[in-house]
């Protein structure tokens, strides 16, 4: 199994302010890591400023911070003053992101995303470490810039990749890879394009979990997960290199023609369990340790709410969170 164990914060239905329980939470049912996503709810550095404010036992990281959104120098004093606040247990992971999340919605250009990974860990490689930068990257250029407060432990730095190009540049530049969206038979796939990684390099993967053992009310969310994500260009490219053009082509041509309901309809049970972990806090403790044993390093639940946690709010959540812990027996 592995030693270390991650939830994705902030989670749904607790406000911010009211974060240090769950922290202390996860803490005590031996979770080791909080990991922050940044789409359209929190931004990824709020909620684990919190952590690391109120529960020193936790580690830290991002999956992801978007490489367009923010500034070059800005996303180093950023990922610098987290890394200042918890000493050696911050990570800093970031990525492409998506054309909606950095153009729709932030007004900036998604363009040529692998290069721009590319130069902005080499960017916070060297300014992490206190050097100062002057250079011209091939997406853009920083002229003398160097941190005032150079963080004494520099974060180490994640990259999240599907296909091969990015995982072998996580593999060349990063001190880890994270990914997203695969079954955990998929994992050796991924990780066979990041062999020529050195050694301590970490493999942390997010992974949605509805826990609740009514199978039917989670296949109806897991469908609804699967046509928000699988329908995204980079996305989809990810899921016919790993062989399911078959499976997915009906709901692509569906969703293409603006059938929403049927483009749900078209997702077999069986893709939806290998994507969705469901069930019991005991099956799905099983299913992610599945990601462990396949070479997952750092396995990361999303949680998604249910109608039980709905129903008996806050402490149905702790107590879920105990159960969740990978010391339950």
């Amino acid at each position: 199994m592995s030693m270390r164990w991650g939830m994705t914060v902030p989670l749904s239905g607790v406000p911010l302010a009211d974060h240090a329980a769950v922290y202390t939470a996860l803490a005590d049912a031996g979770f080791t890591d909080v990991w922050s996503a940044e789409v359209n709810g929190t931004d990824g550095f709020t909620p684990l400023t919190l952590a690391a404010a109120w529960e020193p036992r936790l580690s830290l990281g991002t999956a992801i911070a978007p490489v367009f959104t923010r500034g070059p120098g800005l996303l180093a004093m950023t990922a610098a003053a987290l890394a200042e606040t918890a000493p050696g247990r911050f990570q800093l992971g970031i990525g492409a992101s998506s054309p909606v999340v950095v153009g729709d919605w932030n007004a900036t250009d998604f363009d040529r995303p692998l290069d721009r990974s590319r130069d902005m860990l080499r960017l916070l490689r060297a300014a992490l470490a206190g050097e100062q930068v002057d250079e011209a990257f091939a997406t853009f250029t920083v002229k003398r810039f160097r941190l005032e407060r150079p963080p004494a432990v520099p974060p180490r730095l994640m990259l999240a990749a599907l296909r091969p190009g990015m995982l072998r540049l996580a593999a060349a530049e990063a001190d880890g890879v994270i990914l997203n969206w695969l079954a955990a038979s998929d994992v050796p796939t991924a990780l066979a394009e990041t062999k020529e990684a050195g050694p301590g390099f970490e493999v942390a993967t997010r992974i949605f979990l509805i826990p609740t053992e009514d199978a039917a009310w989670a296949r109806t969310v897991g469908r609804r997960l699967i046509t928000s994500y699988l329908t995204v260009p980079a996305y989809a490219a990810f899921h016919r290199w790993l062989g399911r053009g078959e499976a997915l082509t009906p709901m692509w041509q569906a969703w293409a023609a603006g059938d929403r309901k049927g483009a749900l309809a078209a997702i077999p049970d069986a893709l939806v369990d290998e994507l969705i972990v469901h069930g019991s806090p005991e099956q799905c403790r099983d299913r992610v340790r599945a990601y462990a044993d396949a070479g997952v390093t750092v396995p990361i639940m999303a949680l998604t709410p249910t109608p039980e946690l709905d129903r008996h709010g806050l402490p149905a959540l702790l107590e879920l969170i105990t159960a969740l812990g990978p010391t339950t027996t």
